[in-house]
């Protein structure tokens, strides 16, 4: 077994040792935690994504006052392993694609292009403090977003979203790896330094 199939399956075990109570306590107060941060008050469009199995639950953010300053997209896998976003809309109008995972259906409206989105909340199995992301292996959002580590664009600002058990020591980066700008857990927003970097660097 590969070090990153073992990393992986340590992460999955770590975060399904948590109960449901604490997985719905934590996936709040991660919500309030990127709630109070500058970076989403000064997004307006947001991606986030909808949780399967026991991933942090970023729901909750659509039930926070603040909701209301944000315009809301869901990620669409497209074939050839392609991401596209399109508004939440209506909750009750999403469907489960291949994989288990609600998507918006392509009539809830228009894409928004990965360019537009001011912030995107990722979807992870593990991180480290220099911005590096384990995820499940499939390149979804290391090939939609590879165009910000490219060019060192400042926007959109990618923030995974993770229970501290997911935390690791450090992880070694791929050539195509796209890094975090900063990681939000239950203890709180953790500015990583490679996001630190790329904004500093414009």
């Amino acid at each position: 077994m590969s070090l990153r199939k073992e990393l992986r399956q340590h992460c999955r075990t770590a975060r399904a040792a948590l109960d449901a109570k604490a997985r719905n306590h934590a996936s709040l107060a991660i919500a309030v935690h990127l709630a109070a941060s500058q970076h989403y008050r000064n997004a307006r469009h947001v991606a986030i994504y909808w949780p399967v199995d026991d991933e942090v639950d970023l729901r909750e953010l659509l039930r926070l006052p603040s909701a209301a300053a944000h315009s809301f997209y869901l990620p669409r896998m497209l074939p050839a392993r392609v991401l596209e976003f399109r508004p939440l809309g209506d909750p009750t109008m999403l469907r489960l694609n291949d994989w288990g995972i609600a998507e918006p259906r392509p009539e809830m409206g228009a894409t928004i292009t990965t360019r537009e989105l001011d912030l995107v909340c990722v979807p992870l199995l593990g991180f480290d403090r220099h911005g590096n992301r384990l995820g499940q292996g499939g390149g979804f959002y290391d090939r939609a977003f590879a165009f910000v580590r490219e060019e060192r664009l400042a926007r959109p600002l990618l923030i995974g979203a993770a229970f501290a058990c997911q935390e690791l020591a450090t992880l070694e980066r791929a050539t195509w790896d796209v890094p975090l700008d900063a990681v939000v857990t239950e203890h709180g927003l953790i500015e990583c330094a490679s996001g630190v970097q790329r904004r500093n660097a414009r």
